[in-house]
């Protein structure tokens, strides 16, 4: 404690940061209980309610980005990135309206824990492609998207802790490793619920405190006036309806983002998801505000912060106008959000590689207890190959989320909704969309023209087109499937009523 102080750290910060880090372990250990089936240990057993479902999902979804990526996008570059917020909230609103009930209903009544899962059951593929290939996609991108969220706590360990930065990014991925291998979906379920409130609070205390202590609205004013900030194209602000196209296009992701689609799965019931689906929109426009307000409010505070530091805005307004018992727990909100999404996205990869991988090519016949701690052992390898990742990054947390959701989005999106909407879509199509999609996207992001417009719309649209191509060429012949589909719409209706 005393080479902290001599640092400059105030003990009240690190002890509040620690209670909530001890906190998180102590849920993972109690929820370890509760895992008796691959099943609860996956999706939590099906029976999960409104409220964790909405703040897990959204908690999940918004990441440390959120907090320190968007708002050092915007102080950057000024209100064009703020549409990334506007398109956000549009695509949550969508995803819980057109995909969640259905894939509710769909996936309950094909058995399926995961996503590659559900592609093969729904679609019958005979060749396993479908379930390997989404496998192989969701490990690529979701190793990448949790060394992001690696990257962020290591910059919050070093700012608030001064300690190295590999350091900072080992002790991340211990804490998270911890509660994730013991208590599995229902432990991320429920400190996500614990860390999206306190996100929540934070998002809009330290916006708010920092605008009453820093000058006021007018302070705010000014600075925007004097960077010639606007939400719209016009002359001399650097904007073009490109750009503000390339931001809004984030709000497609959703549509394909496993961590988020798995909370639909896992929901007790549909007839709870409007209840749920108020709670989470309330949650992500208010706290997609505070984000671009953090922005705002630190532009007419901090002047003259160099490029590296923009990502900080967040941690230098509670160190500067909070004390450091309330500055340490708004600090552990930033935490949160980190470890919100890469929980969620070490148990979805490690589902996809033990329930479509090992169970399907290694051990067909494995122990449910075999099973369980096979998954945990992908959660240990991931982290490890995230990790390593995160030690030496080479792009902002922002630029690193928006390269993996955008492959989420371009690969799966519109699988995911011709899967839900379209009877008549063969594997074939699947498959090939799905591989186009990510084709396109990886090809427009390596060939540089991400510059001009963000690779999830060239992807995405690409993906749809060849869906569509193949089902006019391949048709679907099997009666079953069609059945099915009408019996899980006939039984989404039935639960809605």
């Amino acid at each position: 404690m005393e080479w902290l102080i001599s640092k400059g750290v105030v003990p009240g910060t690190v002890f509040a940061f620690g209670g909530y880090l001890i906190l998180m372990v102590i849920v993972g250990a109690i929820c370890c209980k509760k895992n008796g089936t691959l099943g609860d240990y996956l999706l939590g057993g099906r029976g999960v309610g409104s409220w964790v479902t909405a703040l897990s999902a959204q908690a999940s979804d918004m990441s440390g980005w959120l907090i320190m990526g968007l708002p050092g996008a915007i102080y950057l570059g000024g209100m064009g990135d703020a549409w990334v917020a506007i398109g956000l909230a549009i695509g949550t609103l969508f995803n819980w309206l057109l995909v969640a009930p259905r894939l509710r209903t769909y996936t309950a009544k094909t058995d399926s824990l995961t996503l590659s899962s559900f592609f093969a059951e729904r679609f019958r593929d005979p060749t396993g492609m479908l379930r390997v290939v989404s496998a192989l996609i969701i490990l690529l991108f979701f190793t990448i998207y949790a060394a992001s969220g690696l990257v962020a706590s290591g910059k919050l360990f070093n700012s608030m802790l001064k300690i190295d930065y590999k350091t900072a990014v080992l002790i991340g991925a211990v804490v998270v490793i911890a509660y994730t291998l013991m208590g599995g979906y229902l432990a991320v379920c429920w400190t996500d619920l614990i860390q999206g409130t306190l996100m929540f609070v934070a998002i809009i205390a330290v916006p708010i405190i920092a605008l009453i202590g820093g000058g006021g609205t007018d302070m705010v004013i000014e600075a925007c006036s004097k960077k010639g900030l606007s939400l719209f194209p016009g002359e001399g602000n650097g904007l073009t309806w490109l750009s503000v196209i390339s931001c809004a296009v984030w709000g497609l992701g959703y549509f394909g983002q496993p961590h988020i689609l798995s909370r639909f799965m896992s929901i007790k019931s549909v007839k709870l998801l409007p209840k749920t689906t108020a709670i989470a929109m309330i949650w992500v426009v208010i706290s997609l505000l505070g984000a671009v307000a953090i922005a705002l409010t630190a532009m007419s505070i901090y002047n003259d912060l160099p490029n590296s530091e923009a990502e900080n805005i967040f941690i230098y307004l509670i160190r500067d106008f909070f004390n450091p018992w309330i500055g340490g727990v708004l600090l552990a909100a930033i935490m949160a959000a980190i470890m919100s999404t890469i929980d969620s996205q070490l148990l979805v990869t490690t589902s996809a590689l033990t329930e479509d991988f090992y169970l399907r090519v290694v051990r067909r016949h494995a122990s449910v207890r075999e099973s369980v701690w096979v998954s945990r052992g992908f959660v240990l390898i991931v982290t490890i190959v995230a990790t390593l990742i995160a030690l030496f990054p080479n792009d902002t947390i922002f630029n690193i989320v928006k390269f993996a959701w955008g492959g989420f989005g371009a690969a799966f999106g519109p699988v995911v909704l011709m899967a839900l909407y379209s009877k008549r879509t063969t594997w074939q199509a699947a498959l090939a969309g799905m591989v186009t999609g990510t084709v396109v996207m990886l090809a427009w992001y390596f060939l540089g023209w991400n510059a001009y417009m963000y690779e999830i719309l060239p992807g995405f649209i690409a993906n749809f087109i060849v869906i569509l191509g193949v089902n006019c060429f391949v048709k679907q012949q099997d009666d079953e499937i069609k059945e099915e589909f009408d019996a899980a719409i006939a039984t989404l209706k039935t639960d809605e009523a």
